[in-house]
């Protein structure tokens, strides 16, 4: 089968990383520390690869503007408290090297800080793989185009050619709006159903399908 994509972009927490449980747990312990109603699961969820502004204003509405920087504080000190814990999805690591070292051109578009995908690059040893990244807190959040549209145009790669990787609607809307192919990953953040309903080239169950799907058909 000829190979369709020269750039895949990937989204990080609950797509290569198993983080989506401490984020929902990291909002949560935030609200307690404020006095604030503990959002539900499903809605904790459903913010995660939002920028964290965004997604404080959808999964905390009680917030008032005045007490956003010590919401952010207290998640940051919760998600960092749990950070040493947190790992690769099985096989991702594997996956991104023989990825690169077919020649694939890799990114990441994510909702996470600058400073914390550094950090999580330098960690895994992953960022040696990657050749370009964006990042929520130095362009528009998603679902917006911005991080697609920039890593296209710095690694000259048209949309036809690309390919986004991503556990959330957010993650699928976003390629929708840069005129890209998705992969939907159900074993994040998102149900399958609601993946499925973004019309996705595929949705893959397991981090072993994803590895599967990419190495077979991108």
């Amino acid at each position: 089968m000829a190979e369709r994509f020269d750039l895949i972009v990937f989204d990080w927490d609950g797509t290569l990383m198993d983080s989506a449980a401490a984020i929902v747990h990291a909002i949560q312990a935030s609200c307690r520390d404020l006095g604030l109603p503990e959002p539900p699961d499903e809605r904790a969820r459903y913010v995660i690869g939002l920028g964290l502004g965004d997604a404080l204003r959808h999964a905390v509405p009680e917030l008032r503007e005045p007490d956003y920087p010590r919401m952010i504080e207290r998640y940051r000190h919760h998600f960092l408290s749990r950070d040493h814990e947190l790992t690769l999805f099985e096989g991702v690591e594997a996956l991104v090297g023989e990825l690169a070292g077919r020649g694939k051109m890799l990114g990441v578009a994510t909702g996470k800080s600058r400073a914390g995908l550094n950090r999580v690059l330098g960690s895994t040893g992953l960022g040696v793989h990657f050749h370009a990244t964006r990042c929520a807190d130095e362009c528009f959040s998603k679902p917006h185009p911005a991080m697609l549209d920039e890593l296209m145009d710095e690694l000259g790669v048209m949309p036809e050619r690309t390919l986004m990787v991503g556990d959330t609607t957010h993650d699928l809307q976003m390629a929708k709006n840069a005129g890209v192919a998705a992969l939907g990953v159900s074993f994040g953040a998102h149900p399958r159903s609601a993946l499925e309903a973004e019309s996705p080239l595929a949705c893959v169950q397991t981090p072993g399908d994803m590895v599967r799907w990419l190495l077979e058909r991108a």
